[in-house]
């Protein structure tokens, strides 16, 4: 069995400021989306991709993809989403195993209205704080390890 390569020092600091980081901007930009708007981030997470798709619906599947969830979260998402009025199921037409999953007109109203203040909170906490030059470095940092990483969804979660 071959030994652990353990974070050193220096790598032990910057993995837990990542995380630190991650976990604040995440808290900081849900609270005041909630605030804001009365929407949470995984509902802003579902609402933006469909309000970006053509008609204002998705394939369940691809949906799940975009936002990288898992089917059960997804489901339990969608359906807290019905209940309120902001996104509808359907049928998939073309294929009688899946679903989609389409805005409302309020939960257009809805992300219309959350975008702007949304906008202006990641401009606040994330990209004011870095020049043009550390952006576009965070870019190609981040970038290069996104393009490593092992696919995260399983086939049973793919397959919807």
């Amino acid at each position: 069995m071959t030994q652990p390569r353990w974070l050193d020092e220096r790598e032990a600091r910057l993995w837990q400021s990542y995380r630190d980081t991650h976990r604040e901007l995440m808290r900081a930009l849900e609270a005041r989306m909630i605030t804001n708007s009365g929407l949470s981030g995984a509902d802003y997470a579902l609402l933006h991709p469909l309000s970006e798709a053509t008609d204002g619906v998705l394939r369940t599947r691809d949906l799940g993809r975009s936002v990288g969830w898992e089917r059960s979260r997804l489901s339990h998402q969608v359906s807290r989403m019905e209940k309120r009025g902001l996104v509808c199921r359907e049928e998939c037409t073309d294929d009688a195993r899946g679903s989609m999953v389409r805005l409302t007109e309020l939960g257009r109203k809805a992300v219309d209205a959350a975008a702007p203040d949304h906008v202006a909170a990641v401009r606040t906490f994330f990209f004011d704080r870095l020049t043009p030059d550390e952006q576009t470095q965070l870019t190609t940092l981040l970038t290069r390890i996104a393009e490593d990483l092992p696919a995260t969804c399983t086939p049973a979660d793919c397959d919807e």
